[in-house]
């Protein structure tokens, strides 16, 4: 722990700036011109530098690369009126990411570290917020093992990065959805709340078979023995089951995701009824078939509200209402981007200003 943070700053000699059409920023494919990085050697966090954004050396031998060893968030910064950028609860991301430091091992980062960290990075690539109606700056934190050991055991030291990535829409149309019942995402004690690497990378085959038979993304459910919803690929699903909102309850296989608990919060500021409990799948199929799921939707960070058109299960697809129908889902979506882009007051303190 520091009382001042100090930061070098390298700028890069030459920026992309100019290059970038901020008319088409693919998600995840265009990035700013800095990064940030830090090292945690001997038991502290120390050389906070900015850096021009590239390639780096990494040891063969680092943890990360055998056996998993790292962590991630994601969030964004909105462009004011005024040019500040908004930022949207970096400080419960701060939480989930030492929550998932916790659980795999790795030190926990001081929260006035990361937050002139964040604003430093911010600063020197401000100009990168786009502007454009439904983009955002996409800030990727991230921690790895830097040990040179092959060998199970703690390692002893990290690099933490935040890299930054203009983006437009996560998803274009609304997506469909297929409920898995054989690969498995997570299980009891195992680090499904974590936000660890290895979560993803195991996804990616369920995933594309998924993909392959002509659906977007998954919903998994529980991995004892596949009879309750759990989340979805990169989001947590939500439905309107009549004038309910329902969500399977959090639990060490699911990830406590932000704009969840942003969505049941207002929700909840709303008087609407709001439910977490275990979603059985008969209950939703049944649901489903019943016409009594009048909205689905995935909440995350990279979609904010990402509408699912259709859940297929066992062959047969269950189509939802038209997404101009759905009152909830569009309203907190609204609400949700007012809040995150200044429009509209914060009675929350969800946004801080950098």
């Amino acid at each position: 722990m520091v009382e001042t943070l100090k930061i070098d700053i390298e700028r890069s000699n030459r920026s992309r700036l100019p290059q970038t059409d901020f008319t088409n920023l693919p998600f995840g494919k265009v990035y700013s011109d800095h990064m940030l990085l830090a090292d945690y050697r001997d038991g502290e966090w120390k050389n906070f530098r900015i850096v021009p954004y590239g390639y780096m050396p990494m040891s063969p031998a680092s943890p990360a690369l055998h056996y998993g060893q790292s962590i991630f968030e994601g969030m964004k910064a909105y462009h004011s009126s005024s040019g500040e950028a908004l930022v949207f609860r970096p400080s419960d991301n701060l939480r989930r990411l030492n929550i998932s430091a916790e659980r795999m091992c790795m030190p926990a980062l001081p929260e006035d570290l990361f937050m002139e960290s964040l604003s430093a990075i911010i600063d020197t690539d401000r100009e990168w917020i786009p502007t454009a109606e439904g983009s955002s700056l996409y800030i990727r934190p991230f921690m790895f093992s830097a040990d040179e050991y092959i060998g199970i055991r703690p390692s002893q030291d990290f690099t933490f990065m935040i890299i930054l990535c203009p983006v437009g829409a996560y998803y274009s149309t609304p997506v469909k959805v297929k409920i898995e019942t054989h690969y498995t995402r997570a299980v009891q004690g195992g680090t499904g709340y974590a936000k660890a690497g290895g979560n993803y990378g195991g996804a990616i085959y369920p995933a594309k078979v998924a993909q392959d038979q002509g659906y977007h993304q998954l919903i998994w459910t529980d991995g004892k023995e596949h009879r309750y919803i759990e989340e979805s690929g990169t989001m947590n699903v939500m439905f309107v089951i009549e004038d309910t909102l329902v969500t399977p309850a959090l639990s060490d296989s699911i990830l406590n995701g932000i704009t969840r608990d942003s969505v049941l919060k207002i929700a909840r500021s709303w008087g609407m009824k709001v439910e977490e409990r275990k979603i059985s799948v008969t209950e939703l199929v049944d649901a489903l078939a019943a016409g009594k799921v009048k909205e689905a939707f995935g909440a995350g960070t990279a979609a904010t509200i990402a509408h699912i058109e259709l859940i297929g299960h066992e062959g047969i697809d269950y189509k939802l209402p038209a997404v101009e129908e759905r009152v909830f889902a569009n309203k907190v979506y609204r609400e949700l981007e007012a809040i995150k882009r200044g429009t509209k007051p914060d009675p929350f303190g969800w946004i801080v200003k950098m």
